[in-house]
């Protein structure tokens, strides 16, 4: 069940597009919320707003703000709708897009002349912080001429708005072009599913290379399938259907607290092991000897040796691209300092479609 309080706005603390970060009263404690623009109209100070309460009264590692569901001080909204396809659907929230696939979309002939990602790398994570080092390392390692995409994909935050990362590297030109999937929406093009976000990546974003993520907010439960990034199998098996290259981020942590993440975690090996059918490429960082045998450990005791292909890679092009662009690295509250081996890893998988992409630009 959800929680809502009425809020009275004391500021308008930042805005990026589609998102307004403000502080509220609600019953004389300040507060922060998000405003999505698109869904509530503009916010000014002094409007009582509904919020929903919900994630910070259960104390969510994204559950720092409360949400704007209405501004009760506005009017109400009659815009024309573009499109028809309903994001949110059969919620409060529902509201349409225009859809790349749509009969009356300008790219619907792209989508339909599309034959294949002709070997496209496409850079698979499995949490929202690995987007930065992964582009960054594209861009690097092709001297700034490839154009990257982000895919979205809606297993975790579905308002694209909510990633300050998102707009950070678009400002900094790391990542060219936001594609949002499923449920998702906010992006440059909006998509019905990944298949079309990735051929919609090629044929109307004309990138190069793709770097598929959730938003943040990703959901674990400590079972074995029980987990929003379970989904990294399934984009690699959308890659290869769509005859482009899959290069799976592996997630590496060497100071996470929890021994199912240590070294090469279980997200990953499950993902690999028990979801994709298609081979992909697993790419792990140069790093410490002693770590990367632990990990290529784990790998030779796991169906990972035998169904996918494993490449050791370079990660600090990447790292040090971000640096240069004054972008700060930040991952479940862990500084690079602190977990140097996550953002490495995600880094080395950027710098290998980097690689890939030398001989084709």
């Amino acid at each position: 069940m959800l929680t809502t309080a009425r809020g009275t706005v004391l500021s308008i603390d930042s805005v990026r597009e589609d998102a307004q970060e403000i502080t509220v009263d609600v019953d004389g404690h300040h507060a922060r919320a998000i405003a999505y623009t698109s869904l509530t109209g503009p916010i000014n100070v002094g409007d009582i707003v509904l919020l929903n309460t919900t994630a910070v009264k259960l104390g969510l590692g994204t559950g720092g703000y409360h949400f704007v569901m209405a501004n009760l001080s506005a009017g109400e909204q009659d815009e024309e709708c573009l499109g028809h396809i309903i994001k949110c659907r059969y919620t409060p929230v529902q509201h349409a897009v225009l859809s790349v696939e749509e009969e009356n979309s300008p790219e619907r002939e792209a989508i339909n002349r599309f034959e294949s990602l002709s070997g496209m790398p496409v850079v698979i994570g499995q949490l929202h912080s690995q987007l930065g080092p992964a582009a960054a390392a594209i861009k690097r390692k092709t001297q700034h001429r490839a154009r990257v995409a982000y895919v979205m994909t809606d297993s975790a935050a579905l308002p694209l708005a909510f990633s300050r990362n998102a707009a950070e590297l678009k400002s900094k030109g790391i990542i060219d072009t936001t594609i949002t999937t499923g449920q998702a929406f906010g992006g440059d093009i909006e998509a019905v599913n990944v298949y079309t976000g990735l051929i919609a990546a090629k044929e109307v974003a004309g990138a190069d290379a793709a770097v598929v993520c959730p938003g943040p907010g990703n959901v674990g439960t400590g079972t074995m399938f029980g987990f929003s990034s379970i989904e990294q199998g399934e984009i690699i098996n959308a890659v290869a259907v769509l005859g482009g290259t899959p290069i799976a981020i592996a997630r590496i942590s060497f100071a996470d607290p929890r021994p199912r993440h240590r070294g090469l975690s279980h997200h990953t090996i499950t993902a690999l092991t028990k979801v994709a059918l298609a081979k992909c490429i697993l790419v792990l960082p140069m790093i410490d000897q002693m770590k990367l045998v632990a990990l290529q450990e784990q790998i030779a005791n796991s169906a990972i040796h035998y169904k996918h292909r494993t490449r050791i890679m370079d990660g600090w092009p990447g790292i040090e691209e971000l640096r240069e662009k004054g972008f700060k690295l930040s991952s479940m509250g862990r500084s690079f300092e602190e977990d140097p081996e996550f953002f490495l890893s995600a880094a080395a998988a950027g710098a290998l479609a980097g690689e890939m992409l030398k001989t084709r630009l």
